[in-house]
């Protein structure tokens, strides 16, 4: 991959070609950079360079072809048809995540789900609930590298141990537990350092929170700024 192609910008070619197939599927041909940017919050500039970065040109009169921009996208992303995941904790996290119909919109299927409490395995649905002591077996003869982590907090990180032992290699954590690959890969021996990408809800709650409030006060002083100068201004005439 390009060394110009970094964390950010991969996410925004994600969110790029999950608008792009959309547009193709109500039958639109052409893009413009500010379409795609007004869709996944960019900049129009920032639409055009991360294209060039990847190779697509394009012109402001005649936009982008989105045959072309699918194709390219794809290859870069190296996405397949389908990308099978599991699931690691069978809790209502996990369980609202197996049952998220959109992920097979996008390329995602949830094979199965791991759990430690015998009461919640199951073979039944289109999504079996298995044994723990299966993990590294299913792990190894799926092939599977990327897992989501919804266990309690309390066990998080010995299972996370676990996972990356077992040959997981990219890692969405959606406990409060922050999560880092370099220790556990260095443990374990891993030939290819992992990914996690650490989902902490409550902190994001948190931070949007904050930045909500952040605007609320800035508009607050600017209106009183502006009442400030109207007064001075009255007081002087």
């Amino acid at each position: 991959m390009d060394d110009r192609i970094h964390g950010p910008m991969v996410l925004r070619l994600a969110r790029y070609l999950r608008v792009l197939q959309e547009l193709k599927g109500l039958g639109l041909v052409k893009v413009f950079s500010n379409n795609l940017g007004d869709a996944i919050g960019a900049t129009p500039a920032v639409v055009r360079k991360d294209f060039s970065v990847v190779g697509v040109t394009g012109n402001k009169r005649g936009g982008y072809t989105i045959d072309t921009l699918i194709g390219t996208l794809t290859e870069v992303l190296g996405k397949k048809e389908s990308e099978d995941v599991i699931v690691v904790g069978c809790g209502r996290i996990g369980t609202a995540l197996i049952n998220y119909q959109e992920f097979a919109r996008e390329g995602i299927r949830i094979v199965a789900c791991f759990d430690a409490n015998e009461d919640r395995l199951s073979s039944e649905g289109p999504v079996p609930v298995l044994s723990m002591t299966d993990f590294p077996a299913f792990v190894h003869e799926h092939n599977i590298e990327v897992a989501v982590l919804a266990v309690p907090d309390h066990v998080a990180t010995n299972v996370f141990e676990l996972m990356v032992d077992a040959g997981i290699r990219g890692v969405l954590n959606f406990t409060s537990v922050e999560l880092k690959c370099g220790a556990a890969c260095e443990d374990h021996g891993c030939t290819e350092e992992c990914t996690v990408h650490n989902a902490n809800i409550g902190l994001e709650i948190e931070n949007l929170i904050y930045l909500i409030r952040l605007k609320r006060n800035a508009a607050a002083a600017g209106a009183a700024a502006v009442d400030a100068a109207a007064t001075d201004a009255n007081s002087e005439v």
